[in-house]
């Protein structure tokens, strides 16, 4: 089975073997560092195979829950058991599993697409009325700005509307494994 490097994996991971074993054991609070219990962050909880093929992959741009070890909680059996591209995952699943946790900065917005770099920001693209979509940064696959912003349209049914129209954001993230 995955072993987490991080006490953000961690978290994640127990909370989806709790979840497949239906029991309720969380991670001893005390292990648990001041700052996950205290700030509010949106983060993206990813599943992958060892193969590197993504199984699971769902987040928040902005905290929904109280703090931080929620979000992670709540995004971590999404990406599990919710995400709407994969069946849930299953036990058997766990020995043919990595994770990894992103924690974002807060969003800003962008008026020059030349202030974006794909390998440092995610992107967030909307059409300031019912469509929105994100895109984490460090994709191996994504190298260029116009094949993020591409991707990202596309999430968000944007592709044929002109970026003059649209509104982009951009974040940092650290990632945990």
């Amino acid at each position: 089975m995955y072993e987490p490097k991080t006490i953000y994996t961690k978290i994640a991971l127990q909370t989806i073997v709790n979840q497949l074993k239906k029991t309720s054991d969380s991670t001893n609070q005390e292990d648990i560092p001041e700052d996950i219990l205290s700030n509010r962050r949106g983060c993206f909880v990813s599943l992958h195979k060892l193969d590197g093929s993504l199984r699971g992959c769902i987040g928040t741009i902005e905290a929904r829950e109280e703090n931080l070890y929620k979000e992670i909680a709540r995004n971590a059996i999404s990406a599990a058991f919710n995400d709407s591209r994969f069946s849930s995952l299953t036990f058997d699943e766990l020995d043919d599993m990595e994770l990894s946790v992103d924690v974002l900065t807060e969003p800003e917005q962008i008026y020059d697409l030349d202030d974006l770099d794909p390998q440092i920001y995610g992107i967030i693209v909307s059409d300031d009325s019912f469509s929105r979509a994100v895109l984490l940064p460090s994709i191996p696959s994504i190298d260029t700005v116009e094949k993020q912003i591409d991707i990202v349209k596309r999430k968000a049914g944007l592709s044929k509307v002109d970026n003059e129209k649209l509104k982009f954001f951009r974040f940092t993230s650290t990632r945990y494994h």
